[in-house]
Formats: C-alpha cells, structure tokens, sequence
C-alpha cells in the first residue's frame, strides 16, 4: 500500500501549501481522493500516470476538496485519453461539472460516469477482486462521506516442500492456496491447511476528512491498517472544532484508539499554525504510532 499526499492543508492554497488531494495505490488499484487545486500540477510533480487513475472520490462539495476536478478532467481529455473516469461524490457534483463542460464547449472524448451520493449510512462503491471501497459518514457543515478502502483477503501461502511430500501435483498448487482440499497423486485429499499456512492480513486505509469528533466512526474502521483523520485545530484552539465541524488532534487519536487501527496519519491542518510538531505531540498522548501528512511526502505500508 503506497499513500502519496498531494495536499493536506485546510481551505485556501498558498504558495508554500496545497489543499487536500491524495493518491492511494492498493491492490493493482490508483484511487485519487479529493481533489483541490493544483491537483494535476502535484500528479505530474510525482509522476502519477494520469491513465492509471480510474476512480476519483470526492468527500463533499467544499472547494478546497474539489476545486481541481475540473482541470483534472479536461486534462485528460486534453490527452486524448480514451480509458472511463469514475467519479465517486455528493450529489450535486454531476451538475457542477456538466454545467462548466458544457458552457465552455469542452466535453470529455472518453467515458466520464458520475457516482452521486446520498446515503447517510456506509454504502459499497466498489468491489473486484482485489479490493472494496466503501463510504464512511462524517459529521460536517454540509454532507460529507469518507472512504474505506480494504484490500480483499489473499490466497494461503503454499508450503511447497510440503505439497510435494504429500504427493501433491502442481496442477493443484492453485487449489489449494483458495483453502480448497486437494487430491494427491493416490487420490487422498489433502487437507489445505496442512500444505498451506493462512495469509498476511489484508491492507486497509480509512480516509476521514473534514469531520467533527464522531464516535460512531470508530464502530466502522475497526481494526483498519491506516486511518487518516483530520486535525484542523490544536488543542489551543479547541473550541473552534465543533463550530465549524472539525476536529482537533487529540480528537483525532481517539478515534484511532477506539478504532484499534494500526497507524494514525494526522491531516488537513489549519494554516494559522506556523509549525505541525504541536500536532503530533497532542496526538501522541493519546495514540502511540501517529504521522503527520506533509505536502509531498510518500507512504509506502
């Protein structure tokens, strides 16, 4: 699992920062999750093959998260780019982008397919083979939804040496990674879990973006491998949180806690803070293994 933070400051853009915009690979899979400006510069800057990018999740219609779709997607057009673009968002989003491609003449030449969202429980948006995406509601100023995004279970480990032994053909390796028993060359099936040993556990990224505290979502990301969670405000600034449907770091590590995740990564922060050390220091009190998102900086779990 491979995160890139394309942005993760809160409201305008500035020379030095980016709003929120971000790249998860996982699974074979490229998702771009929200998209504020400069978006397609901070793609090219990373060296994002724009064709990789079949889905964009869109947490709720403020501009700092959406503000760079639209250059996103006449960019690829621009490319001649022939492959759909899912767009996976609140409702309101089909119109905001129809309504500027079609006064300025600029319609897409590939697929372009509006997902909207209304629902205010968890809803699944996708899912193969390799992976599940799924909505997590959150507590703003307007509707908004994070996203789960959970790798699917991976095949047993085959123990070769031990496959063989049990006079296992190679025709059945396959098999008996699904969990499936499997005939030996004597025609005895072979159990697969003495041949096979369980796999790692599958990956996971829960992305929480503009939220206040909200408990509940703890109920829905337990046990998730990373939890990105906004932190808008430190502590000094506490009571500005549930005012403006935000939260604060130490806000942020409970939900981890109360979720059991393994990893917190704080983000979304405030521009009035000169420095991001108060940040994770506020966090770590409460939650042990915090990161802090910085414009630029590469995950790789």
């Amino acid at each position: 699992m491979r995160l890139t933070i394309l942005g993760c400051y809160s409201a305008t853009p500035r020379v030095i920062t980016n709003p929120t915009s971000q790249v998860l690979e996982l699974n074979g899979h490229t998702f771009l999750i929200d998209c504020g400006e400069g978006t397609q510069v901070e793609l090219r800057r990373h060296k994002i093959k724009f064709n990789s990018i079949s889905h964009v999740f869109i947490s709720h219609l403020h501009g700092d998260h959406f503000f760079g779709l639209m250059g996103v997607i006449t960019t690829f057009s621009l490319l001649n780019r022939e492959k759909p673009l899912h767009i996976h968002g609140p409702k309101g989003i089909k119109e905001i982008c129809l309504l500027q491609l079609k006064l300025s003449k600029g319609y897409t030449n590939y697929p372009l397919y509006f997902h909207e969202l209304t629902a205010s429980t968890p809803e699944v948006l996708l899912e193969d083979d390799k992976i599940m995406v799924s909505t997590l509601p959150l507590q703003h100023r307007i509707y908004a939804n994070g996203f789960l995004f959970q790798a699917q279970p991976n095949d047993r480990k085959l123990d070769v040496v031990k496959a063989e032994k049990a006079g296992v053909d190679v025709a059945y390796f396959r098999k008996a990674k699904q969990g499936l028993d499997v005939p030996n060359k004597e025609g005895k099936l072979i159990a697969s879990e003495e041949i096979t040993s369980p796999p790692a556990p599958p990956q996971s990224y829960a992305f929480c973006s503009d939220t206040a505290y909200h408990p509940p979502l703890a109920e829905l990301i337990q046990g998730t491998t990373v939890l990105y969670h906004e932190s808008t405000f430190q502590e000094e600034h506490a009571e500005l949180a549930a005012p403006t449907g935000h939260s604060t770091a130490k806000q942020a590590a409970q939900i981890a806690k109360a979720a059991g995740v393994d990893q917190l990564i704080l983000g979304h922060y405030s521009t009035r803070y000169t420095s991001l050390k108060g940040f994770k220091e506020e966090a770590a009190t409460i939650f042990p293994c915090v990161h802090l998102a910085e414009d630029g900086k590469v995950f790789q779990f």
